[in-house]
């Protein structure tokens, strides 16, 4: 079979890891969550990662969320899975993407350990070399590459991107003028929108979008008015969507993961508004804050077929 070496670019989706209120994983939620981003056209499904708490997820969890995503995508759209943690942990994660059928993985940070270039080239290189996966590397926390550390990577043709997530940006300058075309650029930020327009001119073409796991209209919109100049409509989008949500975002340690699902929980979809601690799930306050945007969203910028939020 020919792989093709090339990252998925466009709008990403990252789903989440669905939790009951016994605190179980709740397969049949995840199944709509996957769904609903086909439906919406998303051009690929990242699952168990960042929004899918992989810091969180036991092993049979893991495998359960990769299998639902490889089932319900159906080669509709590229899967990549998250691996990372200790060394050992993210082969054997790896190992098991590639005989479940995925297109590649991200290799989030490794645990807690603040290494060297040189560890973390040996981290990075051991991962990618052990499958003939597609690989992304996952640039934030204690995982930044400098341009020699990456360069040396790119002698494996597994690797086909990098997703920055910690906002250098004369680092992102420097590693794609040097590196170009060669690996997809994506952009990784929390709140992609709220960044993307100073990705775009470096050559970043994806992005994980949080709010399309329940406004993928408006990440459509927002991701085609950028692309396309339409200033007027970024700016409306911004002032009363996206920096309102933010605002939300930056109130609380864990929000970029559990505010998604508190807005997956508004629009209707069947995920609890609960997260695995120690992400804590959205305060009240806050829920009701995100509650009025959304009622203003789908008011300014209806989508066709969208329930009326009461």
């Amino acid at each position: 079979m020919s792989i093709v070496r090339k990252a998925p670019t466009g709008i990403l989706g990252f789903p989440v890891a669905p939790f009951n209120s016994q605190g179980n994983l709740d397969e049949g939620a995840l199944i709509k969550n996957i769904e609903f981003l086909l439906e919406e056209g998303l051009e690929a499904i990242f699952i168990a990662c960042g929004s899918g708490e992989f810091q969180s997820l036991s092993s049979q969890e893991y495998k359960t969320m990769v299998e639902i995503a490889i089932s319900v995508a159906a080669g509709k759209v590229p899967v990549y899975t998250g691996v990372g943690g200790n060394l050992k942990t993210a082969l054997e994660l790896a190992e098991f993407s590639e005989e479940k059928g995925a297109d590649g993985y991200l290799i989030l940070p490794p645990y807690l350990i603040e290494g060297e270039q040189e560890g973390l080239y040996q981290y990075l290189k051991t991962i990618i070399e052990s499958t003939s996966l597609n690989a992304i590397v996952y640039q934030r926390d204690n995982a930044i590459l400098s341009l020699p550390t990456l360069q040396r990577l790119l002698e494996h043709p597994q690797l086909v991107g990098l997703k920055d997530g910690c906002g250098n940006m004369e680092l992102n300058i420097q590693l794609t003028q040097a590196i170009g075309d060669r690996l997809t650029w994506l952009n990784g930020m929390p709140m992609a929108e709220v960044t993307m327009p100073a990705y775009v001119p470096l050559g970043f073409d994806s992005y994980s979008s949080a709010i399309s796991n329940y406004i993928p209209h408006i990440s459509r919109m927002f991701y085609e008015a950028l692309l396309n100049g339409n200033k007027e409509l970024v700016n409306d989008l911004y002032l009363n969507v996206i920096l309102p949500i933010n605002d939300i975002r930056k109130q609380r340690k864990g929000y970029p993961v559990s505010l998604i699902k508190a807005g997956m929980e508004i629009v209707g979809l069947p995920v609890e508004n609960t997260a695995r601690p120690p992400v804590i799930p959205v305060e009240k306050e806050h829920y009701q804050q995100l509650e009025r945007i959304l009622e203003k969203t789908f008011k300014l910028y209806p989508k066709a077929n969208q329930k009326v939020i009461s």
